[in-house]
């Protein structure tokens, strides 16, 4: 067989759902039209990166300077690293430096080479979930072994079921807030449970990590704020994707910023040069370095995406979903009609061309997910096939 045992595994597993549906998506378009087709699988934002980066990227093309595109030390140019520090010193109230702020190819990149940079073979990483596939595969990557804990109802944090799962293996617990596939924002109240579980664990002699993807961080509706997570806890290492916020998915940029109140701080830095080099990321891309620095500020327009999640979410609740309404990212993650949700998402792709990805492909079944970074018009144009399945499955 050409392909190793473990992938031949993965694939025979079906893993990967949110890549099967959207795949599976291209080619019921090619059969019935774009513009009859829903997509709701891929997290694949429809948006533009701002005017104001788009014109800052050509001018930086047009006047470049002396050996831009070589390159440069394996933790990203210093001066974008001091603006990335700058921003993150108003944001959290502590004193970032140029050497806290790592900078990598998006979060992906990022937590992998934090993963191999502090896991030993073993290490358990606990996970809430539902959560995003990927985790599972970036942990193994690495030796270290997922742990999944159970969220509550409404998919906040189930503090509880986090301290019964802590074992002398554990290492990290690994946050994605706001969270891709529900939608919810974690909340202070259950930030500073986590935080003095994971305090009374360290008086015990035993030090574990809070590993915090941000991709999502700066999409969130009705005024939230998001808790100071640096604030709350010590031990904590963020990694953040321009992805999302700034629309730029395919550029593969970010940065992982680790609190200056981690004492191993600069021999955590020296790990992560070696991960990037032996994993072959090398650095992060030279060019959207010096773009995304000055723009740590800025986002696309949160108001458009908040106006399509009250949209679809109108459009669910009036066929009868049962959903709790996201606070963040452009995810909703709503209960299937029936026990089977893969046999409702095939019906739901058959009966009406809407595409979504099942719950089994975040670690819950019964569920579904919905991305809505598409055209608002999209959303608006599955209304009818929405009400339709609604009266089909939920109706009768």
């Amino acid at each position: 067989m050409i392909i190793s045992k473990k992938l031949h595994k993965l694939i025979a597993d079906q893993e990967g759902w949110t890549r099967r549906m959207f795949e599976e998506g291209i080619k019921i378009k090619k059969q019935y039209g774009e513009d009859n087709v829903y997509d709701f699988s891929l997290g694949n934002p429809d948006t533009e990166p701002p005017k104001d980066l788009q014109k800052t990227l050509a001018e930086t093309l047009i006047h470049p300077e002396r050996g831009m595109h070589r390159y440069m030390t394996n933790s990203g140019y210093e001066e974008v690293r001091n603006e990335i520090a700058g921003y993150l010193r108003e944001l959290y109230g502590l004193p970032f430096g140029s050497s806290q702020v790592f900078m990598t190819t998006g979060c992906a990149g990022g937590l992998n080479i934090l993963l191999k940079s502090i896991l030993n073979k073993g290490d358990e990483v606990l996970v809430p979930s539902p959560f995003f596939w990927e985790f599972k595969n970036y942990i193994d990557n690495h030796g270290g072994v997922i742990k999944l804990v159970k969220s509550k109802e409404d998919f906040q944090l189930d503090i509880d079921r986090i301290e019964r799962a802590i074992t002398a293996k554990t290492k990290v617990v690994l946050l994605n807030s706001p969270n891709n596939p529900t939608g919810a924002v974690y909340n202070e109240k259950s930030l500073k449970g986590l935080a003095g579980v994971l305090k009374q664990k360290r008086q015990e002699g035993q030090e574990i990590y809070i590993i915090a993807d941000d991709a999502y961080r700066k999409i969130v509706y009705n005024g939230i704020k998001l808790p100071n997570l640096f604030k709350l806890y010590d031990l904590v290492m963020a990694v953040t994707s321009h992805s999302k916020d700034l629309a730029l998915p395919g550029e593969r940029i970010g940065y992982i910023a680790i609190s200056p109140r981690i004492k191993e701080r600069d021999l955590l830095v020296s790990a992560l040069m070696i991960s990037m080099r032996t994993l072959g990321f090398v650095n992060a891309p030279a060019l959207f370095q010096r773009v995304v620095g000055k723009f740590q500020r800025t986002s696309v327009s949160i108001d458009d995406y908040q106006e399509k999640r009250d949209a679809l979410y109108e459009i669910l609740m009036e066929a009868g979903f049962e959903c709790v309404k996201p606070m963040g990212a452009f995810y909703m993650f709503p209960k299937s009609p029936i026990p089977d949700e893969l046999e409702f998402v095939r019906a739901l792709q058959r009966e009406e061309r809407i595409m979504v990805v099942p719950g089994r492909g975040f670690g819950k079944k019964g569920y579904f997910r919905i991305a809505y970074c598409v055209p608002l018009a999209t959303i608006l144009k599955s209304r009818d096939g929405f009400i339709r399945i609604g009266k089909k499955f939920i109706q009768r």
